[in-house]
């Protein structure tokens, strides 16, 4: 129904869907005294006219400068071109864009930051902080066009209702990179300055918009498509739930952009404003599109010549709606008047008093309304695979039922032997943001149906569509995945408890699965209201005074992967000073959303348990050590539910040490490498085995003598990859751990941690602990003589601090050389902060010890110990440290990618064919 179609009348010299002439526009304004020379576009639909050009100026279809005085603008959004490119072209206007869509998918938007990407509703620059993109797809619009967006995201999975038979190349304008080429011709398809190219967003080529159309539909995903989760692959009956919900983003715009925005009124009405109209001499009218934005109060300025037939205000009218019909078909009503403009009327209020008030208060008001029809020509679109035409056209009169309507186009897609009660005719709502369907009753009466919508809003009518569907009796499978439970519990207790917090319906829902050490419970669900009140319910619940996390978890169908090792990846946003929440944004354009995962909502286990059919996959961690070892935690525990039990781990460093990333070859720091190059980096490392360790901490009363006089707390055991440490290293990690806990805003970036690290360094330059005193050491039961030293540390890997060599590179016949896979920990002192910020300068190295696989501590008073860089105070006791089960897959970049990154980051260049501006 978006392009349910009035008549339109047919355009008798556009021949063969090509532009009309400049003199076809002549003869229309001839026709209709007053209007100027218009181009009509009708293989696009562009309302053109000729425009004198007053500054440097690109045309959007070749991207070219436009040389000359002379360009085409569209009047509706914004396009330009030169007079030769009328001719060939296909990028099409804003107002027709939703009669394009075949699959209608609603889009994600949240903030889009400061950088320079243009609206892909009026074309114009979208800077500032009112800018807003689609999390999933490469969608950027302003605040106040958002509403004139469709629902035509990219489809990441299959719904109970979705069938597909081919995948198509999703197709995108615009905001390409400066450096981006042309599939079809090779020639430069970007440009910085305005909208123009054509980009999948699968597969990532490029074209121009004049070439894209030649190229073979079908996508083949890219050079990606080896790790990426085909969206055949993926299954999520989604029907009460967001795409927010789906895609476990967090929502973060402060108003509802489906529901016409909440926004001021005025913002609705371009980016020109009254002001700018009343002060060119033109006349400022309020115009509504039906009762639903009277209501709202939301409106669209339209300025016209103060002189104006009620033709060209109509006009007007409709092109500030982004709507494609012919005037003919609408009219004008004054809001709380009863006058009503007919087409030989004329606007002129020029006059009195009276009329000079209402224009300094901001214009008159006026209701946009369509004439009422007794017949129309609407389309129905086939909601099955079909080849040829998405859609039929049905007439359809005041008697005109769903299920004669229905009938037609049964018969008129040749499916007319099969019986009417297996099909539905079904209203689609293509919101940008949501995506509505209702199922029309037999009898309910189509063209009252479509009056009432127009009624309601010819913003909505323009947006929606019918479908005719197969009935189908397909069960709902809904998964939830309810995490902040108390830890190690029973399975009885869990049930209890969630049977005693959640009230389930145990008819509808059972609990799949049980991660006892994680506090997490799988629920299945066989019916959406009971899934959409548990995910609301559990949000709102707090067990032990803490809250539950609720996430949608998609069902990925391993059996068809293939030969496919997808990807798995988290990020930390909080991490890397929000270079995490880009990283985020651009893994979710360049591959499936539903294999990325924001850590901080909801941990790993999310991930982990969406993959636990999958047979092989790998990982790809954002963030710190210390996230790292987050998730090599969650995966140690719930290994045994996984099918591919040690996935290979890549890491993107986003903290402040990033040791284990070092040593990996993944660098010291991200500094914002392109993530399509992040990506094929990964797909390109090797496998490489690591050690893990266990530290069981038993923290008891121990006497001057050595004798145990009970426990002061329960043991308590805990999992580390990179290193241990007691003393000075512990305490300097403690003090900034409080200081970044009491003000973490100031700590956004690894300069100023490292300051922080040195202030607290120099606090502690006269520390003095003789550590030698309070500690007992035994290396493979040997017990070791420690020297006069101030910090203790058990190196994994040959990185500590930052990247220095603690261990040092002298060859000692004592000892073996250390590797990341050994079975053994170095054990190496250091006599205070002087000589770490020497080691750190690399002028030293530190004392060796030892070198073991079966530790034993003694400590006889509280001492500082951090792992990995997460440090506390340890009571007196004992700690053990052995090695933990079976060593993990860890990638390592390759040593020609790592050379070619330095290189192309010394050019300034990036090696991605499909880089963009920014990382995205």
């Amino acid at each position: 129904m978006a392009d349910s179609g009035r008549s339109r009348p047919a355009d008798p010299d556009a021949v063969d869907g090509r532009t009309s002439s400049p003199l076809t526009g002549k003869k229309r304004a001839q026709q209709s005294p007053g209007l100027r020379t218009k181009y009509q576009s009708s293989a696009s639909d562009h309302y053109f006219r000729k425009v004198t050009l007053t500054k440097p100026t690109f045309c959007h279809s070749c991207s070219d400068f436009i040389w000359g005085l002379v360009g085409f603008l569209c009047e509706v959004c914004n396009f330009m071109c030169h007079e030769k490119c009328l001719k060939t072209l296909r990028s099409v206007c804003s107002c027709v864009t939703p009669t394009l869509i075949r699959v209608p998918v609603a889009h994600c938007f949240g903030p889009a930051g400061q950088k320079k990407r243009f609206c892909c509703v009026c074309r114009k620059p979208t800077e500032g902080n009112t800018a807003l993109r689609c999390e999933v797809c490469e969608l950027h619009v302003h605040a106040d066009c958002a509403v004139f967006s469709c629902a035509d995201c990219r489809s990441c999975h299959l719904d109970g209702t979705t069938e597909q038979d081919t995948f198509h190349h999703h197709w995108r304008e615009g905001n390409l990179a400066s450096a981006a080429r042309c599939e079809v011709c090779r020639r430069s398809c970007g440009s910085s300055d305005v909208l123009s190219g054509m980009r999948c967003e699968w597969c990532g080529i490029t074209s121009h918009a004049a070439c894209y159309l030649s190229m073979p539909p079908e996508c083949t995903m890219g050079r990606l498509r080896g790790m990426m989760l085909h969206p055949f692959c993926v299954r999520l009956d989604s029907r009460n739930f967001s795409k927010m919900h789906c895609y476990r983003i967090a929502e973060n715009c402060s108003h509802d952009l489906d529901n016409s925005d909440e926004v001021d009124p005025s913002a609705l009405g371009g980016k020109d404003g009254p002001t700018a109209a009343a002060e060119s001499g033109k006349q400022y009218l309020k115009v509504f599109d039906g009762d639903d934005a009277v209501k709202r109060g939301l409106f669209r300025p339209v300025s016209i010549l103060r002189a104006t037939k009620n033709e060209e205000v109509v006009e007007a009218a409709l092109r500030a709606f982004y709507l494609p019909d012919n005037p003919q078909d609408y009219e004008l009503h004054e809001i709380g008047g009863q006058q009503r403009l007919h087409s030989d009327d004329i606007l002129n209020r020029n006059g009195g008093p009276d009329n000079r008030g209402s224009l300094k208060e901001g214009g008159d008001s006026w209701m946009l309304r369509s004439k009422p029809q007794d017949t129309e020509v609407i389309k129905v679109y086939a909601g099955w695979p079909r080849s040829g035409p998405a859609f039929v056209s049905v007439s359809v009169s005041t008697s005109s039922t769903a299920a004669s309507v229905l009938t037609e186009v049964l018969s008129q897609l040749h499916r007319q032997e099969e019986e009417t009660s297996g099909f539905s005719l079904v209203e689609v709502y293509m919101g940008s943001k949501q995506v509505l369907k209702q199922t029309l009753t037999p009898q309910e009466k189509i063209l009252e149906k479509l009056q009432e919508i127009r009624k309601m809003s010819l913003r909505q009518m323009n947006q929606t569509r019918l479908f005719v569907v197969e009935n189908r009796n397909r069960a709902a499978q809904v998964s939830l995945l309810i995490g902040g439970l108390p830890p190690l519990l029973t399975k009885e207790e869990y049930v209890t408890m969630i049977q005693e917090h959640l009230k389930i319906k145990s008819h509808l829902v059972t609990i799949s699965h049980i991660y006892t050490s994680q506090g997490a419970v799988s629920l299945q669900i066989s019916c959406f209201s009971e899934a959409e009140r548990l995910y609301m319910l559990a949000k709102d619940t707090a067990v032990n005074n803490k809250t539950l996390t609720s996430l949608v978890i998609p069902d990925i169908m391993h059996g068809i992967l293939g030969d496919m090792c997808p990807l798995l990846v988290f990020v930390n946003p909080k991490s890397g000073g929000m270079k995490g929440r880009e990283l985020l944004y651009g893994f979710r354009k360049l591959l499936n959303p539903h294999q990325v995962f924001d850590i901080s909502n909801g941990g790993p286990l999310a991930g982990l348990h969406t993959f636990r059919e999958v047979p092989r996959f790998r990982v790809l961690v954002c963030g710190g050590d210390g996230t790292v070892g987050w998730v090599l935690g969650v995966l140690e525990a719930v290994r045994h539910k996984l099918v591919c039990r040690e996935p290979p781990i890549g890491i993107v460093p986003l903290g402040t040490g990033n040791d284990l990333a070092r040593i990996l070859r993944w660098g010291p720091g991200y500094s914002g490498e392109d993530p399509h190059h992040i990506l094929v980096c990964v797909d390109e490392a090797e496998e490489v085995l690591m050690d893990r360790w266990t530290i069981l901490l038993d923290a008891q009363d121990i006497s001057e003598d050595g004798k145990d006089n009970g426990f002061l707390e329960p043991p308590k055991i805990v999992q580390m990859n990179n290193y241990f440490g007691l003393g000075i290293d512990a305490e300097l990690s403690l003090d900034f751990h409080l200081a970044r806990e009491d003000e973490p805003d100031k700590f956004t970036s690894r300069f100023h941690n490292k300051g922080v690290y040195v202030k607290v360094g120099l606090q502690k330059i006269s520390y003095t602990r003789s550590l030698h005193k309070e500690l007992q050491l035994q290396v493979d039961s040997q017990n070791i003589q420690l020297p006069n030293i101030e910090g203790l540390i058990f190196l994994n890997i040959p990185s500590w601090g930052s990247g220095a060599d603690l261990w040092g590179s002298e060859v000692d016949a004592r000892y073996r050389k250390p590797s990341i896979d050994d079975g053994l920990l170095e054990v190496v002192g250091v006599t205070g902060v002087v000589h770490m910020g020497q080691v750190q300068s690399g002028l030293r190295s530190g004392i060796r010890i030892a070198q073991g696989n079966y530790i034993r501590l003694t400590v006889s008073k509280p001492i500082p110990v951090q792992v990995d860089g997460e440090p506390w105070i340890q009571p007196p006791g004992h700690i053990i440290i052995s090695a933990a089960g079976p060593k993990v897959r860890m990638l390592r970049k390759s040593k020609q990618k790592q050379k070619k990154a330095a290189a192309a980051a010394k050019d300034g260049r990036s090696e991605s064919p499909s880089s963009r501006e920014g990382g995205h």
